[in-house]
């Protein structure tokens, strides 16, 4: 079965509502609802004290309504009385200033009073629940997690940093202290990186996002731990947008049972398909290529520069289709009933203010029967043979201060590696630098500015087993603690498979463009490179860089390794990613199977204003029938035979 539903929150209506909740979700195919992620204040009206009986009454009526339930711990938002009862518990700035109470996510989760509530809420609603036949599974708290830079998280930081540089002389050495008089003579002198007078230091910045990451998977495990204690179902957290949570996705998704995402386009029409592919692509990867869910989705929310622009007929459809094509266990919204007041009361649902009477709900009411039609795609996985590198330590690396250029954004580099490969028709797996590559045929690596010695030694060793490899400018410069490499970038290991050595990075000017040899054109950056073996395929006509390599491949054991120096333009960085990785079905966006035990379907979305002719016919699971063409904005899900 594949779930089909969203948030659920009852407590903002009355019976009347409930009962017209029962007959329309019945009517839409609901059969999972996350229910309490921001219940708390009526769970625990005061501290210790909890009322179970308005959740009882409600878990029940889904049950027997064949509605099960995804159960949240609510403590992404602390009740007034727990910050009025420890106001130290509330976050800090990085300024020092100390946020009230009146939002959502207003705790610190080095705070030992916060982390004890939150503990307390998850071991109370566990052991009452744990064996409910309504539970499904379990939803710990909610989209991860405010930074705080209070003095719970300084002691908390000293300790992490004790743990693992071992005494102050590794740490000096690990952040280059000797650097600005920064040497630290005691414990008690350091800070996590507040607001101060110019550039922080890299080191402690790197270390700080770290030891954060870790502070919220101590969290996760607290709670989680206290659920095991009392129940066998499965237990998960919804995962983010791609800078929204500091978080090492990948150690969360060792974490947690099931990987489940959020997902909100941040643009309309064809990039939020292409976005939804790029968030898709990297929840399949975090969960180890096990199937995974979406655990949000707005039938009618693109977020856009300050702006909530609405969907598309059909794009509901074509999106939840995505993302199950891509590995989902099904689909799920935010929120079921939108709300009448509140914080969000504009965030689209699946019944919307209009009510059923209504194109949103419609468009819902034919999702959750496509949704239901999938049924037996359940289980399957996808098997992707290119991969997109991706690395929380380069995330962070890249953010911190004094860089040499602006323009060079982390996630904007790995959405415009992926939408290439998207564009091409291919889908991508990502894996970190340090994973086993070997299945993959194509790997691009477009952002790594931070590469552990191992991880170049890894990729060193890919290319020479066979694979091929694009490396992108400005990658493998620093080590793990930030230190530059010396003798030339990238890592030695990468540098030889490279067949390269760079010697001198040179960013351009704010809007500058340069013409390569082959008529190509670039922006944003440039490097002085040397040839060590490698040939240039494309050259530099510019400047002191004239006739230099600007694009090289090296053929190295059994493999390739190419090197790009400067960001293409984004019509010859396409032609680039389609020569080196191929293209899938020309005008369709196709994954070419989930399959299971001999079994495999074939996933066809047309985002186009046309139809398109299939490559051969097959029968749809969507509508039951044998298809030859998908119409204009259409899907189908054809089964093939083994």
């Amino acid at each position: 079965m594949m779930f089909f539903g969203g948030d659920y929150n009852p407590e903002q209506w009355d019976e009347a509502v409930w009962k017209e909740d029962d007959a329309l979700m019945r009517r839409a195919g609901v059969n999972l609802a996350t229910v309490g992620v921001f219940s708390w204040a009526l769970l625990e009206p005061e501290e210790g004290r909890y009322d179970f009986a308005w959740l009882d009454a409600h878990l029940d009526r889904l049950h027997a309504n064949g509605v099960s339930v995804d159960l949240a711990t609510p403590t992404a938002s602390p009740p007034p009385w727990f910050t009025l009862a420890h106001p130290d518990a509330l976050p800090v700035g990085p300024d020092g200033t100390r946020l009230v109470h009146g939002s959502r996510d207003t705790y610190c989760l080095a705070a030992p009073a916060y982390r004890t509530a939150a503990r307390n809420i998850a071991a109370a609603l566990a052991e009452r629940y744990g064996g409910h036949p309504a539970v499904a599974m379990w939803h710990v708290h909610n989209e991860y997690a405010t930074v705080c830079w209070c003095d719970h998280t300084a002691a908390a930081f000293r300790d992490w940093l004790r743990e693992r540089h071992g005494s102050l002389e590794a740490l000096n050495e690990a952040w280059g202290t000797a650097f600005w008089s920064q040497r630290y003579g005691a414990w008690e002198q350091v800070l996590p990186p507040r607001a101060s007078q110019w550039h922080k230091n890299p080191g402690q910045h790197l270390d700080f996002r770290r030891f954060w990451s870790d502070v919220v998977l101590t969290a996760y495990r607290e709670q989680r731990d206290e659920i095991r204690a009392h129940s066998d179902r499965p237990v998960t957290t919804n995962m983010m947008l791609p800078g929204y949570q500091n978080l090492d996705l990948w150690a969360l998704g060792r974490e947690v049972d099931l990987v489940t995402i959020d997902h909100y386009p941040d643009a309309p029409g064809l990039d939020a398909a292409a976005d939804t592919a790029f968030a898709a692509d990297r929840a399949r990867s975090f969960a180890g290529g096990r199937p995974w869910l979406l655990m949000e989705q707005g039938t009618s929310t693109v977020y856009d520069t300050g702006r909530i622009l609405g969907k598309e007929p059909g794009e509901i459809l074509r999106h939840t289709i995505g993302h199950i094509a891509r590995g989902s266990e099904g689909a799920l919204f935010f929120q079921w009933r939108q709300s009448r007041a509140g914080a969000e009361t504009w965030h689209s649902a699946m019944l919307p203010h209009a009510g059923a009477d209504s194109r949103i709900f419609r468009e819902v009411q034919a999702v959750g029967e496509a949704v239901r039609r999938l049924g037996e795609v359940e289980g399957s996985t996808v098997t992707a043979e290119v991969a997109v590198l991706h690395d929380a330590d380069a995330w962070w690396a890249m953010e911190v201060d004094g860089l040499p250029s602006k323009d060079l954004g982390y996630h904007d580099s790995l959405r415009r590696a992926h939408r290439a490969l998207w564009d091409a028709g291919v889908t991508a797996d990502f894996a970190h630098p340090e994973h086993n590559l070997g299945r993959y045929r194509f790997v691009v690596a477009p952002a790594l500015f931070l590469l552990s010695d191992a991880g170049a030694e890894n990729l060193r060793g890919y290319v020479e087993g066979g694979g091929t490899l694009l490396v992108q400018h400005y990658s493998g410069v620093v080590d793990d603690r930030l230190h530059a490499r010396l003798g030339g970038y990238p890592a030695s290991p990468l540098r030889e498979a490279l067949g390269i050595r760079v010697e001198e990075h040179r960013p351009l000017r704010e809007h500058e463009r340069i013409v390569l040899s082959d008529g190509t054109q670039a922006a944003v950056w440039s490097e002085s490179l040397r040839a060590k073996g490698a040939e240039a395929v494309v050259t530099y006509t510019h400047g002191m860089l004239a006739g230099k390599p600007a694009l090289t491949r090296h053929r190295f054991g059994a493999g390739e390794a190419w090197y790009l120096s400067t960001r293409l333009d984004d019509s010859g960085y396409a032609a680039l990613i389609t020569q080196l990785a191929g293209s899938g079905t020309s005008g369709l966006e196709t994954v070419t199977r989930r399959a299971t035990d001999g079994r495999s379907w074939q996933f066809l979305l047309n985002h186009n204003t046309d139809p398109i002719s299939l490559p051969e016919p097959g029968h749809d699971l969507l509508t039951g029938m044998t298809v030859a063409e998908l119409p204009a904005g259409g899907c189908a899900v054809l089964r093939k035979n083994p």
